[in-house]
C-alpha cells in the first residue's frame, strides 16, 4: 500500500527537493508550506508519517508538533536549521520520533523515514480497538461513530463540542489552556478566541450536567484551563 506523507516546509527549494525525491519512490505527499496550513491538511485526511519543520509562518514547528501528538501516534519527524540542543529536546519531547538538521543527506532522509514506517506499520498491526470507552457517572463515548451517551440516552453534541471532549477525554489530568483548546480545535491564533472556548465549555458542561463547583469529567483549574476528571468504569 502506499504511504502518504505530509511535508510541512516554508523553503521551496527545499520542499521541491524532499517531494519529488519521495514521489519518484512510490510515496504520495502532500506540501504545506505554513504550519497551520499543514495543520488544516493533517486534519483533513490520514498520513503515515509528517516531517516538520520548525521556523513555520502562522504557526510554528513545535506548535504543530504539539498538536499533531495530541491528536495521533503517527511518526513525526523534525527538518530543521536549528541544530542547537534544546531545540532537539524540546522537539523529541513533544513528541517527535526523529530529528535531522539541515542541510541534510537526502538518502539519510529517505533511511530515516522509512525506518520510522517499518514501526508505525508493526504499532498499527497490533493496535487494539479503543474505539468506545466507558467512564463512571454514566457517561460511553464511542469516538470512531462521534457519538456520546449520557445513562444510555444519546447527548446531542456540536462538532466542536465533541472535539473539546474528545481531546480532554483522551488526555485524563492534563491542563489545557485555553489557548491551547482554540489553537488545536479551531485551527487558529487568536486573542479572541479565548472567549468562544469559555462559551463551548460551558454548553457542553451544560449538556453532560456537569456543574462547575462539583464536576463529574471537566474541572476548571483556575488561572490555567480545564482537565478531564472523569474516572474509567
Amino acid at each position: 500500500m502506499q504511504s502518504r506523507l505530509l511535508l510541512v516546509e516554508d523553503d521551496p527549494e527545499i520542499a521541491r527537493i524532499v517531494r519529488d525525491m519521495f514521489l519518484r519512490e512510490s510515496y504520495a505527499v502532500t506540501w504545506a508550506t505554513t504550519g497551520l496550513e499543514g495543520w488544516d491538511d493533517f486534519q483533513a485526511s490520514n498520513y503515515d508519517l509528517v516531517l516538520v519543520d520548525l521556523m513555520l509562518p502562522e504557526m510554528d514547528g513545535f506548535t504543530l508538533c504539539k498538536n499533531i501528538r495530541l491528536k495521533s501516534d503517527v511518526p513525526l519527524i523534525i527538518i530543521s536549521a536549528r541544530k542547537e540542543d534544546e531545540d532537539k529536546i524540546e522537539g523529541l519531547d513533544l513528541g517527535a520520533d526523529d530529528y535531522v538538521a539541515k542541510p541534510f543527506s537526502i538518502k539519510e532522509l529517505k533511511a530515516r523515514v522509512e525506518a520510522q514506517l517499518r514501526r508505525w506499520h508493526r504499532y498499527k498491526g497490533i493496535q487494539v480497538n479503543n474505539e468506545q470507552t466507558d467512564f463512571i457517572d454514566g457517561l460511553t463515548a464511542f469516538w470512531d461513530d462521534h457519538k456520546i451517551m449520557l445513562h444510555e440516552k444519546e447527548v446531542m453534541l456540536t462538532m466542536k463540542e465533541f472535539d473539546l471532549l474528545q481531546l480532554l477525554a483522551k488526555h485524563p489530568q492534563r491542563i489545557f489552556s485555553k489557548d491551547e483548546l482554540y489553537e488545536h480545535i479551531w485551527s487558529q491564533l487568536d486573542a479572541e478566541g479565548l472567549h468562544t472556548v469559555t462559551v463551548h465549555i460551558k454548553s457542553l458542561r451544560k449538556k453532560l450536567g456537569d456543574p462547575v463547583k462539583s464536576p463529574k469529567f471537566i474541572q476548571t483549574v483556575w488561572g490555567k484551563g480545564y482537565r478531564f476528571i472523569g474516572e474509567l468504569l
